[in-house]
């Protein structure tokens, strides 16, 4: 750690000020820490989900159908993004991100302890619980990152390039430890593990929060009023309470489909207020027909790609050889592929992009994401081919599965950092806050339709399996084809964006 660096009473902060860690300020690792913590929570929780959910009642499972239990699934982590939105809102207007942070991750601690009583009434409030605090932790840490360094730059990028980091080293662990103790010491230990991680990373954060200086201490938007908070909270409190009470009988399935038009409704009512309503210029107008075809784009690939947590989960329970030696590998540990697989590719894609550069044949965004749904698409080339083998009657080796990992993770790497750079530069200067939360719209999108595209998979009829995996690669195989013959126009329509 380096000493603070004197300043200038007339110049601007810096990030150089203040105590350093390995050139970057001491928040830095408060972050990084609290995120890995978040995400260890959050992916672990994930990896044994829908296994919990499908598991038989007699087994210490809920006892439900593929289709509800993946519906379910899809709900929950589509709510988790579109929260976001809203837990972004109540820090810049009400409380600041550190606080926001804090409360995020003390909701998402409760709400896994809910899992872990083993009440099924408790498990349903403690996904609503999680949601909630995913939505005011996750967008608001990001924003603190960025207020570390208020000189922007390279550093900036830097850090959160080692910010990232920690979200997918805390997934690796979490995917990879909890459903291992879930097999050994049961569902509720499981659910136990990721409170437990929960709650180190907020005594991470309260110990070394002094390293945050202000940043994010104070609302940095005009101060609102708490009411709509409170109105939301009382509308989610009163459903839950009349559902779980059986005087409001909720279908899943059903919930799920009518969500894919709500939050397809609000796109195009964004977009139609950009285009129309907000004053943009031609150039800034046709920007955001770019916009559209990237938000269509990302959707599409998200829900393919979160078969991870669902079919994919279900068919390495039920299909695949796990034994290791003479260890029978929890189905949950596979989910810890693709995290590592980042972890080790990720340095690889950006050197390539940057080489490419050099020679300026670094692909467009657009060409990019197309070549990024082709990819996931090809993954469910070899899970058809997998699932031709379940059909005689075999169960097949982890490698399929490890394999479509690889292949779906280089497409999360072609699309999904590219897409968040491309939305923050083709959206107008005054609208980036909104655009940004309209590329977790496009996430919530894909996450819900990924719920019911698993449901499809019916467990009772497998030799109807092959065909399924065989649409998804039609899926992803023709929007990446579409996305690379539009790729000319698209660029014309960037107006300079690269």
């Amino acid at each position: 750690m380096t000493a603070p660096a004197a300043a200038s009473s007339s110049a601007p902060p810096q990030s150089t000020d203040g105590p350093q860690l390995f050139g970057h300020p001491r928040g830095l690792a408060t972050l990084f820490f609290t995120e890995m913590w978040e995400r260890f929570t959050y992916y672990g929780m994930r990896a044994i989900l829908v296994l919990f959910m499908v598991a038989a009642i007699a087994d210490g499972g809920l006892g439900l159908d593929d289709k509800t239990a993946n519906a379910v699934y899809g709900l929950y982590i589509s709510a988790t993004y579109l929260l976001s939105l809203f837990g972004g809102w109540i820090a810049d207007r009400l409380i600041g991100q550190q606080r926001s942070v804090f409360a995020g991750g003390i909701l998402i601690m409760l709400g896994n302890a809910c899992l872990a009583m083993g009440d099924v009434s408790l498990f349903f409030i403690g996904l609503i619980v999680i949601v909630l605090g995913v939505g005011l932790l996750k967008p608001n840490i990001s924003a603190i990152v960025a207020q570390l360094y208020p000189e922007g730059g390279s550093r900036r990028d830097a850090g959160f390039s080692i910010f990232y980091m920690g979200i997918n080293l805390g997934a690796f662990i979490g995917s990879l430890l909890v459903p291992i103790v879930a097999d050994a010491l049961g569902w509720s230990a499981g659910f136990a593990l990721p409170a437990i991680g929960m709650l180190l990373g907020l005594v991470q954060f309260q110990a070394t929060k002094r390293y945050l200086g202000g940043a994010g201490v104070s609302p940095p938007g005009k101060p609102a009023s708490w009411l709509p908070v409170i109105v939301f909270v009382v509308i989610v409190a009163v459903l839950t309470l009349f559902a779980i009470t059986g005087q409001l009988q909720l279908d899943p399935v059903a919930i799920s489909r009518g969500a894919n038009w709500v939050l397809v409704a609000l796109a195009a009512a964004y977009f139609a207020y950009l285009l129309l309503l907000a004053g943009l210029d031609h150039a800034e107008r046709s920007r955001v027909w770019a916009m559209i075809a990237l938000f269509i784009a990302c959707a599409m690939f998200w829900a393919g790609f979160e078969q991870a947590g669902a079919s994919f989960n279900l068919f390495a329970d039920r299909h695949t050889d796990r034994a290791v030696f003479e260890w029978d590998m929890p189905a949950g540990v596979l989910q810890a592929v693709n995290p590592l697989l980042i972890i080790i590719f990720a340095p690889v894609f950006a050197a390539l992009w940057i080489n490419l550069g050099r020679r300026n044949l670094d692909p467009s965004s657009p060409a990019k994401f197309g070549l990024g749904l082709i990819l996931m698409g090809i993954g469910f080339l070899v899970m058809f081919a997998a699932a031709g083998y379940v059909v005689q009657g075999e169960k097949v080796l982890p490698t399929w599965l490890i394999l479509t990992y690889l292949l779906h993770t280089f497409g999360e790497l072609c699309l999904s950092p590219v897409g968040l750079s491309s939305m923050t530069k083709l959206a107008p200067a005054r609208f980036v806050g909104q655009v940004m939360g309209v590329w977790f719209l496009a996430t919530a999108v894909g996450n819900n339709l990924a719920g019911q595209f698993a449901g499809e998979i019916d467990p009772d009829n497998l030799s109807a399996m092959p065909g399924e995996f065989l649409d998804l690669f039609w899926w992803g195989a023709i929007a990446g084809g579409v996305m690379l013959l539009l790729t000319p126009f698209i660029k014309r329509l960037m107006v300079g964006v690269k």
